[in-house]
């Protein structure tokens, strides 16, 4: 009932054992003409997933549960992950590998991944400085990034403007009320992923007061399709960090210092990931210079 356990299945080479997916299945392409669709996100057609007759259905979060009792009342096995960070998107991807007995595969997989996110940790590293980037996953309201992205944000070269919020797991408690703080934090790159809506970033320039903040001022104004960014899977791990990497290197191959500063101090609970063992436990703050990030 969800796209990153299809996307993964696919990965380990497992995809004759799914008998259906989420409509909103877009990786691997070929999944999409090859699976039914049984579902969406937050309803799904019991029926027709009844009739597949399922050894296991693989679901996400709390929005599924709903769905996840109603087909456990029915008799069919659930399992529903709940993975908002970088840490905990090994470790689901490591479940999976061991129920469908690729332990060897999905390691080698997640190693492969691993050393991509400290690859492009190590080039960010050169950057003159990191900038401030500000993740809006709906415009109306404005809702900022979620943990995931917000890591990889961190791991890509930047810092989350609103690092307070990523810990927030529902998106409404990640709404930002008032327009002007995003406008007081001043970042430096504004990245749209509007959930499927197409981003418009001349209409995020025209709003009111924002003239001002330095990446409307410098054009930096991106979207990353919700497709590779907000499944926390694969997708996130590969090709949505490496749009914002490319996002942010390319941003600092022209940062100049007149650009002026945030307004408003980051609060100090923006930690970043640290890069651990895959499937691992290790997620410890990675500590700027001269600052200490809780």
């Amino acid at each position: 009932m969800t796209e990153e356990t299809t996307e993964w299945l696919y990965l380990l080479g497992e995809e004759a054992r799914i008998v259906g997916i989420s409509g909103y299945t877009v990786r691997p392409r070929r999944a999409r003409e090859e699976k039914p669709k049984v579902s969406a996100f937050i309803n799904a057609k019991i029926d027709k997933i009844l009739a597949l007759k399922p050894d296991c259905v693989f679901g996400f979060s709390d929005m599924q549960a709903d769905i996840a009792a109603e087909l456990i009342r029915r008799g069919v096995q659930v399992t529903i992950f709940n993975q908002r960070s970088v840490a905990e998107i090994f470790s689901m991807m490591s479940q999976v590998a061991a129920m469908v007995g690729q332990v060897a595969r999905g390691q080698a997989l997640m190693q492969t991944m691993l050393e991509g996110l400290r690859a492009i940790e190590k080039t960010a590293a050169a950057l003159p400085r990191r900038p401030r980037v500000f993740f809006e996953e709906w415009d109306e309201p404005h809702i900022s990034a979620i943990r995931w992205v917000s890591e990889l944000i961190g791991i890509a070269g930047g810092d989350d403007c609103f690092p307070e919020l990523a810990a927030q797991p529902m998106g409404k408690n990640r709404i930002i009320a008032d327009g002007a703080e995003i406008v007081r934090r001043n970042p430096d790159i504004i990245i749209g992923s509007w959930c499927g809506k197409k981003f418009r970033p001349e209409k995020v320039a025209a709003r009111a007061g924002w003239q001002d903040v330095n990446a409307v001022r410098s054009g930096q104004l991106f979207e990353v399709k919700s497709t590779d960014i907000l499944q926390p899977g694969p997708a996130a791990l590969t090709d949505g960090i490496a749009h914002l990497h490319r996002i942010i290197m390319a941003w600092g191959k022209n940062v100049t210092p007149t650009l002026v500063a945030s307004r408003t101090a980051l609060p100090p609970e923006g930690a970043r990931f640290a890069l651990g063992r895959p499937g691992g436990e290790t997620v410890a703050p990675t500590p700027d210079a001269g600052e200490s990030k809780a």
